[in-house]
C-alpha cells in the first residue's frame, strides 16, 4: 500500500525540485524518511517534488500522526527547512542552534561559492560574496526564533508568521537582507559609519562626497622577495587628497574587493581585472591590467559611499613600509561588524517613505534596462574586437600589398632610364611607401580608440553582473512587506510589527534606488566621454591618412 500524507498547510514552491501543495491535499510519499527536513512525493496533480516535512501528517491505516520534523542529524542539521517556513504553531515552540558554515559538508555548497582569493576567510564567512548570517560567526546577532522575541508573547507570535525563504543560499538570505527586514540585525553605529540617502531631482540618491578626490596609478614595476624566489608587480598609487604615494600589489586590490563586496550588499562594487596565472610579467598584460585598474579606481573614487569607507581609505593611505599599520587596518576591516545586514543599520533615509508600487515599477524597469544593456554591450564588444583584429592584421596586410604593388610598378618603370620619367617613378614609389605607412597606422589605431571602448565595456559588464543580486535583495524585501500586509489583514500580525518591516524595506529600497541613480549618472558620464574620445581619435586618424595621401599627391606635381 502506498504511503500517504495529508497537507496541514499551503506550501508554494519557490525553487526547482519543489512542488506546491494545498491544505488538506492528499499526497503520495516515496519514503517516510525525510531528507534534511524535506519529504519527496507526488501531489494530487501528479507533480513530483519536495515539500517541508513539517507541513504534512502521515496517514497510517486511516489513523493520522503528525510528522515529527526532526532532521536525521538532530536539530543541528543544516539547513533546517522547517524553521525556514514553519507553520505558526511550530515556529513558537522550536529554537534551533545552527552549525557554522565551517562545519558544513562541502557537498552542501555550490561551486559558485568557492573563493579563490589569497586572503583567508574570517570565521562565519562563506568563500564568496556574503556572510552566512545563520552561522555562529563574529556578527552580533543570530537568526533564530528566540532572537525574534521582543519581550512579549504577542509580538513573538507576530514575528513567527513572517516566513523565511526556504532557499538559504539565495542572495536575499546570504546578503543579510532577510535578517535585516525581519528585524534581527543589531550593532553599534558610529557617526563615521553613517551613510545618508537624500531625495534628489530624480529620486533617492547618495549624499555627495564633500571631499572628492582621484587617485593615479602609475609605473607598474616588477619586484622580488625571498631573495628573488618570488616575483610580483607593484603599482604606485597617488591619491590627490593626500599626495602621498603608496605601493600596492594585485593581491591587495583583490583583498580590498572581497571586503567591499562583503560589506555593501546593495552597492555595485566594480570588478577588478581578472587574475592570470601565466604571462603576468609580459609588457602587454601589465599595460592592459593597469588600464583596467585605472578604470576601477575611477569608479571607486567617484562613488559617494565607497570612496569614503574606512577600508578603502586604509588601502589608499597606509604607508607601504609600515607593515604593522597595514596588518592592523587589515584585521580591523576583516572584523568589521557593520557588514551585510548591519550595513543597512548605517543608512539614513529621507523623512517621507517611498511608494512601494512606484519602487517596484522602477526596479522592474531597471531590470529590463540592464538586460538590454548587457546584450548590447556584449554585441558591441564582439563587433569592436573583430574590427580591431581586422585592422591589426587584415587592413595592415592589404594596404601593404597595395603599397608593394605600386613600388614594383615603379621599379619596372625605372628600367626605361629616361630622364623625363624619373619624377614619375619617384612619385609612384613614394605612393607605395605612403600605403605601407597607412597600413601601419591601421595596426596602431585600435590601441588608441577601440581598446579604450573594450576596457569600458568590460568594466560595465562587471557592474551589470552585480545588479541581479542587488535587485534580488530589494525584491525579497518587498515580498516580506506584501506577506506582512496579508498577515495583518488576516489578523495574524499586529500592525506595529508590519510597520517595522515596511520601514526596513524602505531603507533597502532607498539604498537600491540611490545606487541605481548613481549607476545612471556615471554611465552617462563615462559613455559620453568615451564616445567623444573615440570620434576625436577617428578624426585624427583619418586626418593623418589624408595628410599622407596629400603628401604623395604633391609628388606628381613635378613629375
Amino acid at each position: 500500500m502506498a504511503l500517504r500524507a495529508r497537507a496541514l498547510y499551503d506550501f508554494n514552491s519557490e525553487n526547482p525540485g519543489e512542488v506546491s501543495v494545498k491544505e488538506n491535499e492528499i499526497l503520495t510519499l516515496y519514503s517516510e524518511q525525510d531528507i534534511e527536513g524535506w519529504l519527496e512525493g507526488v501531489n494530487s496533480k501528479g507533480e513530483r517534488g519536495l515539500f517541508p516535512a513539517s507541513y504534512v501528517e502521515i496517514l497510517r491505516n486511516d489513523a493520522t500522526s503528525t510528522y515529527a520534523n526532526i532532521p536525521s542529524g538532530g536539530f543541528n542539521a543544516f539547513p533546517p527547512p522547517a524553521l525556514q517556513r514553519q507553520p505558526p504553531q511550530q515556529q513558537q515552540q522550536q529554537q534551533h542552534t545552527y552549525q557554522s558554515p565551517g562545519q558544513v559538508s562541502d557537498d552542501d555548497w555550490d561551486d559558485d561559492w568557492d573563493d579563490s582569493s589569497t586572503v583567508a576567510d574570517e570565521p562565519g564567512t562563506v568563500g564568496g560574496r556574503y556572510h552566512d548570517y545563520e552561522g555562529n560567526g563574529p556578527s552580533t546577532y543570530r537568526v533564530s526564533t528566540s532572537s525574534m522575541s521582543r519581550g512579549n508573547a504577542q509580538q513573538a507570535k507576530s514575528s513567527a508568521t513572517v516566513s523565511r525563504n526556504l532557499n538559504r543560499f539565495s542572495t536575499f538570505v546570504k546578503s543579510g537582507g532577510e535578517a535585516f527586514v525581519l528585524g534581527e540585525a543589531s550593532g553599534f553605529v558610529k557617526d563615521g559609519d553613517k551613510i545618508c540617502v537624500v531625495m534628489g531631482q530624480y529620486g533617492p540618491e547618495w549624499q555627495e562626497n564633500p571631499y572628492p578626490f582621484t587617485c593615479a596609478i602609475d609605473d607598474p614595476t616588477k619586484q622580488t622577495k625571498f631573495k628573488g624566489m618570488k616575483s610580483y608587480i607593484s603599482y604606485k598609487l597617488t591619491p590627490t587628497h593626500t599626495q602621498n604615494q603608496v605601493n600596492r600589489r594585485y593581491k591587495h586590490f583583490d583583498w580590498l574587493y572581497a571586503r567591499l563586496v562583503e560589506k555593501f550588499p546593495v552597492i555595485s562594487v566594480p570588478h577588478i581585472p581578472e587574475k592570470q596565472a601565466t604571462g603576468r610579467f609580459e609588457e602587454d598584460f601589465i599595460s592592459k591590467r593597469r588600464k583596467g585598474l585605472i578604470w576601477w579606481m575611477n569608479h571607486m573614487t567617484s562613488h559617494p559611499v565607497l570612496a569614503r569607507c574606512d577600508v578603502f581609505q586604509h588601502f589608499l593611505t597606509c604607508n607601504s613600509a609600515d607593515e604593522k599599520a597595514w596588518k592592523q587596518g587589515k584585521r580591523k576591516a576583516e572584523k568589521d561588524e557593520m557588514v551585510g545586514a548591519n550595513f543597512f543599520l548605517t543608512i539614513s533615509t529621507p523623512a517621507s517613505p517611498l511608494d512601494f508600487q512606484e519602487v517596484e515599477s522602477k526596479i522592474d524597469g531597471f531590470k529590463t534596462f540592464t538586460k538590454r544593456m548587457d546584450d548590447s554591450t556584449l554585441q558591441l564588444n564582439a563587433t569592436v574586437n573583430e574590427f580591431a583584429r581586422k585592422q591589426i592584421s587584415g587592413f595592415k596586410k592589404e594596404y601593404q600589398k597595395v603599397g608593394m604593388s605600386f613600388k614594383v610598378l615603379s621599379q619596372a618603370f625605372e628600367m626605361d632610364q629616361q630622364v623625363y620619367s624619373t619624377g614619375l617613378n619617384q612619385a609612384i614609389s613614394f605612393t607605395g611607401d605612403a600605403y605601407e605607412a597607412i597600413g601601419e597606422y591601421f595596426a596602431e589605431q585600435p590601441s588608441k580608440d577601440l581598446d579604450p571602448i573594450m576596457d569600458l565595456l568590460a568594466l560595465y559588464q562587471g557592474h551589470l553582473a552585480n545588479y541581479p543580486d542587488i535587485i534580488h535583495v530589494q525584491k525579497g524585501a518587498l515580498t516580506k512587506v506584501k506577506e506582512s500586509q496579508k498577515h495583518v489583514e488576516e489578523g495574524k500580525m499586529d500592525r506595529a510589527q508590519a510597520e517595522g518591516i515596511n520601514e526596513r524595506c524602505n531603507i533597502i529600497s532607498c539604498a537600491t534606488l540611490a545606487e541605481i541613480q548613481h549607476f545612471h549618472q556615471i554611465r552617462v558620464r563615462d559613455f559620453k566621454a568615451q564616445m567623444q574620445h573615440y570620434l576625436q581619435q577617428q578624426i585624427s586618424f583619418f586626418q593623418k591618412i589624408t595628410g599622407k595621401l596629400e603628401e604623395a599627391l604633391q609628388k606628381y606635381d613635378n613629375a
